[in-house]
């Protein structure tokens, strides 16, 4: 039954996490501002999809099982609850005069604690991932796979550094020696945690979906870079020399690693509908970061407001379009219960959001903001349909059960370790 209890609370997280995605363009649609879009986008979708497939990704890559199979039962109210009270906040909402800032920031990092906890404890006789739970059928992978494994730990590591962050700044102090609040702490998160487990995930779950493997020297160079980049950004924010070092580093980490999955997906032959849906993200993530570049350059600047070009381009497109795509990998539209909610509307889901996020990106540098709101309104009818798809392939897990299989163990949840 263990298998099963993680099973559903996965699902549980996924399930949230995309509740948190229709929320987040919600609030884009109704103009609220970066500083309050960014916590249901970053906190409530991306890492709530995280946590929920970091559950039962990372221990079977570790060639081990979750060894507390409920805590992810005790997380998901920790980091759901945490989000709901810091978005609040954010949005200048009061609740009877409650803190809602310290109240969700250690609830957030409670929950991170649990994540990190049950996992370090899960894999404590392999922290370095040597043993991968790589198959017979894939030993050429074992290489790789050993290398993914070990920026795990720098993943954990990232993960509870941004959680800290703003409870050690607002309870300890130390605030002179601590990187600035707000954009940068996003970036411990966004860049040190989602992005670089994306990459050491991705470089083991994306070429087996694609029945390809990476080109061994972009996965040496994008994961060191992908880890060292997020360190210097934060170091000196918006600063010279080592912001600009740091903008660079990262700036060859999304771009290799976009590179590795276009040259992978290019040679394979596989054309399951998710797998767009990353492709897209990875253009993305090279278009933000050429957004980003610019502001490591003193008198470069683009026109108009390109910290929200970045932001969106970052979050929406590069993660969020990514996420979506593997979303769909491991909860394929298909086998929806709902007629009309199939391939075609994944398709749909992830174009109307592509398209969305240019023309937001296209707005914003360009100071239309005609064009900027159609781009949002058409991210949010994407995240309406990502939303009925993923729900509707969950109720047809609870009506349409196989003979023969558990709860926990229907094939649609099963990944792609082997």
């Amino acid at each position: 039954m263990s298998a099963a209890t993680i099973t559903r609370w996965t699902r549980a997280f996924v399930g949230v996490g995309v509740l948190w995605f229709v929320c987040w363009q919600l609030a884009v649609v109704a103009g609220f501002e970066r500083s309050v879009t960014v916590v249901p986008g970053l906190w409530g979708f991306v890492f709530h999809v995280i946590f929920g497939k970091g559950y039962s990704l990372i221990p079977s890559y570790f060639e081990s099982s979750l060894a507390f199979p409920y805590a992810p039962a005790v997380q998901l109210p920790l980091t759901a609850t945490g989000t709901a009270a810091l978005t609040l906040e954010a949005a200048g909402v009061e609740v009877l005069g409650i803190p809602l800032t310290a109240i969700g920031s250690f609830l957030w990092l409670a929950g991170c604690l649990v994540f990190v906890g049950s996992l370090a404890w899960t894999v404590r006789g392999n922290l370095l991932g040597r043993h991968t739970g790589t198959g017979c059928i894939n030993a050429e992978r074992v290489g790789v796979d050993r290398v993914a494994n070990l920026f795990v730990p720098v993943v954990v590591s990232y993960l509870l550094v941004g959680a800290a962050l703003p409870v050690v700044r607002r309870f300890v102090g130390f605030s002179t020696v601590l990187p600035p609040d707000g954009p940068a702490t996003t970036h411990v998160l966004a860049l040190g945690a989602a992005t670089l487990l994306f990459f050491a995930v991705g470089f083991r779950v994306l070429p087996r979906f694609l029945a390809v493997s990476p080109r061994r020297p972009l996965v040496w160079l994008v994961l060191p870079a992908g880890a060292l980049g997020p360190l210097l950004l934060v170091t000196d924010f918006l600063g010279l020399t080592t912001f600009l070092l740091g903008a660079v580093v990262q700036t060859v980490a999304i771009t290799g690693f976009a590179l590795a999955y276009i040259e992978m997906f290019h040679r394979s032959d596989r054309r399951r509908i998710g797998l767009y849906g990353v492709y897209a993200g990875v253009l993305c993530g090279v278009l933000a970061v050429g957004v980003g570049l610019t502001f490591a350059f003193e008198g470069h600047t683009l026109p108009g407001n390109p910290l929200d070009a970045h932001y969106r381009l970052a979050l929406t497109g590069f993660l969020g379009l990514s996420i979506i795509g593997v979303t769909y990998q491991f909860y394929p539209p298909a086998i929806a219960s709902i007629r009309g909610l199939d391939d075609q509307t994944a398709s749909l889901s992830m174009g109307v959001i592509a398209v969305g996020v240019l023309l937001e990106a296209g707005g914003l540098l360009g100071e239309n903001s005609s064009l900027e709101r159609v781009g949002a309104v058409l991210v949010f009818v994407g995240a309406l349909l990502y939303a009925a798809i993923i729900f509707a392939v969950f109720y047809r897990r609870y009506r349409r059960m196989p003979r023969g299989l558990t709860p926990g163990l229907n094939p649609i949840d099963r990944d792609t370790n082997h």
